[in-house]
C-alpha cells in the first residue's frame, strides 16, 4: 500500500473509538504472528486519565538528551497519523509508515483466514502493532507506550512493559471503564504486573486505595510521586521553575500549566528507574514540547490550543487561564458528545467575554444546539454559533482585540482542525515582517 491507502484502509475498519473492542487476544496474536515487535527492546507503558501524553512527551526528551535512540507511540494525532508514531524525535515517514502497515494488515487477513480470529483486527489493535513493528525495524533502544484507552485491555498492554507508570486518575470514558473513580483505577491499574517497576503520581484517596490494593496484590513495591517540590519562579505565560526533591535545582519546565509540574516529577521518576543521568533529565523536562497541550502561537491575535476534553483537564485549563490568560478572552469550544459536557462549560464557560461554539469533524461530535442549552446557562460573555470551525476561527480572530486571547479547547480533534491554519497566519505574518 501506499501512504494514503493505508490511511484510508485503517479509516474503514471504523472510528477507532466507536468501534474499539477492549481485549489483548487479538493484539497478541497479531504480534505473535509478527514475531513479537515487542521483544526486540525495552518498554514504559503510560496509563492515566490525565498527564499521561505529557509525561510520555517529557521522558522521551529526557532519552534524547541523554542519547538513548527512542521510540514514542501517542494518541491521538492532531493533523497525520504519522504523528502518533516517533522515533528518535522525528515522525515516522509515509514510506514507512505505509511498509509497516501493508505488513500487519496481510498478517491481520491471513490470521482471519486461518480462523485464529474472528474479526479483523481494530484500528488500535492494527496502529499498535504498527508502531511496535516500526520501533524494531528502526532498531531503538526503548519504547514509551501512551496507552490508549484504560490499560487492563489496552493493546498497548500486550508489550508488556518492563516499567509503568500511572498519572492523576479522573471521571472520563465510563462507557467502557465503569461509572465510578474506583472502577476506572481498577482499569487502568491492571498495567501494574508481577515484576514491573511502577511510579504512581498523585491520585484522589479513593484512587490511590485501588493502586496501592494492586500493588500489594502484585507484590510491586511502587515508587510514588507525592509532590515534594518546590516553584522558584514563574514566566508571564505560564512556564514554571521547579525544584524537585533539592536534587533538580532550579528546572525551567519546557510545558506551560501548574498541573505540569506533578507529569515532570513522574517523568523524573521514570527516567530514574532508566538509571538515566541527572543532566539529561533537566535538560529532557526543559526542552520537552507537546502540541496542543496549552501551545501558545502568537501572531496578530494570541493563540492558545489546548486539547483538554473532560473536568480535570479542564480544571488545569480554567486555572492557567485564571493566572495567566490576557484580557479579554474569546474561547472557542467544540466537544464530543459524550464527555462531561455540563461540567465542562460549567468550568470554562462562566470566564468567557466571547464564547464561539463549533462542531467538530468527527462522528462523535457534540451538536451546536447541545453546546448552546449549557452556554445560555454559564456562559460570562456573548455567544455565537458557527457552523464550521473555519468559520469560527474567523469569528473570534474578527471579534478580539489585539490585546486579548482566544482559546481553543474541548477536544484535541478540533485542536487539529484549526492548528494548521492558526500555524500557517503565523508563518505569513512572520514571512511578512522579515
Amino acid at each position: 500500500m501506499q501512504y494514503e491507502e493505508a490511511v484510508q484502509y485503517l479509516l474503514s475498519l471504523g472510528y477507532e473509538t466507536l468501534t474499539i473492542k477492549l481485549g489483548l487476544r487479538n493484539t497478541e496474536l497479531l504480534l505473535k504472528a509478527l514475531n513479537n515487535p515487542e521483544h526486540a527492546f525495552p518498554s514504559v507503558q503510560i496509563a492515566g486519565t490525565n498527564g499521561k501524553g505529557s509525561t510520555a512527551a517529557m521522558l522521551d526528551s529526557i532519552c534524547r538528551a541523554a542519547g538513548i535512540k527512542c521510540g514514542l507511540y501517542t494518541s491521538p494525532h492532531l493533523v497525520s497519523i504519522t504523528e502518533r508514531i516517533r522515533i528518535s524525535g522525528v515522525d515516522i515517514t509515509r514510506e514507512e509508515f505505509a511498509a509497516c502497515a501493508t505488513v500487519v494488515r496481510d498478517v491481520s487477513e491471513q490470521l482471519l483466514r486461518d480462523k485464529q480470529i474472528t474479526a479483523v483486527p481494530t484500528f488500535f489493535e492494527q496502529l499498535t502493532a504498527i508502531a511496535l513493528l516500526a520501533f524494531r525495524n528502526a532498531g531503538i533502544e526503548l519504547a514509551i507506550l501512551e496507552t490508549g484507552l484504560g490499560g487492563r485491555l489496552d493493546s498497548t498492554t500486550a508489550a508488556n512493559a518492563g516499567v509503568v507508570a500511572i498519572t492523576s486518575i479522573a471521571m472520563d470514558h465510563e462507557e467502557y471503564l465503569g461509572s465510578t473513580l474506583a472502577s476506572i483505577t481498577a482499569e487502568k491499574a491492571a498495567i501494574i504486573r508481577p515484576g514491573v517497576s511502577a511510579v504512581i503520581a498523585k491520585q484522589q484517596p479513593e484512587a490511590l486505595e485501588v493502586l496501592i490494593r494492586r500493588c500489594e496484590e502484585t507484590g510491586v513495591i511502587p515508587v510514588f510521586e507525592n509532590g515534594a517540590h518546590a516553584i522558584e519562579d514563574t514566566t508571564p505565560d505560564g512556564r514554571f521553575c521547579v525544584t524537585f526533591d533539592d536534587r533538580y535545582e532550579r528546572v525551567w519546565l519546557g510545558l506551560r500549566g501548574r498541573h505540569q509540574i506533578d507529569n515532570a516529577a513522574v517523568a523524573i521518576r521514570l527516567a530514574e528507574l532508566l538509571r538515566i543521568p541527572g543532566s539529561a533529565i533537566v535538560t529532557g523536562i526543559e526542552t520537552a514540547t507537546h502540541p496542543g497541550r496549552l501551545e501558545l502561537v502568537q501572531h496578530k491575535r494570541t493563540f492558545l490550543l489546548d486539547g483538554a476534553h473532560n473536568p480535570a483537564g479542564c480544571l488545569s485549563l480554567r486555572e492557567y487561564l485564571d493566572e495567566f490568560a490576557p484580557q479579554p478572552l474569546a474561547v472557542v469550544f467544540g466537544a464530543m458528545h459524550d464527555k462531561q459536557l455540563d461540567q465542562i462549560g460549567e468550568i470554562l464557560f462562566p470566564i468567557t467575554d466571547l464564547l464561539v461554539l463549533t462542531p467538530v469533524q468527527n462522528p462523535r461530535s457534540a451538536s451546536i444546539e447541545t453546546l448552546q442549552a449549557i452556554a445560555t446557562r454559564c456562559a460570562g460573555g456573548s455567544v455565537v454559533n458557527a457552523p464550521s470551525s473555519a468559520e469560527a476561527l474567523r469569528i473570534a480572530t474578527e471579534r478580539t482585540p489585539a490585546n486579548g486571547l482566544i482559546c481553543v479547547a474541548g477536544s484535541l480533534y478540533l485542536i487539529g482542525e484549526m492548528r494548521p491554519s492558526i500555524l500557517k497566519a503565523q508563518d505569513e505574518q512572520h514571512d511578512y515582517a522579515t
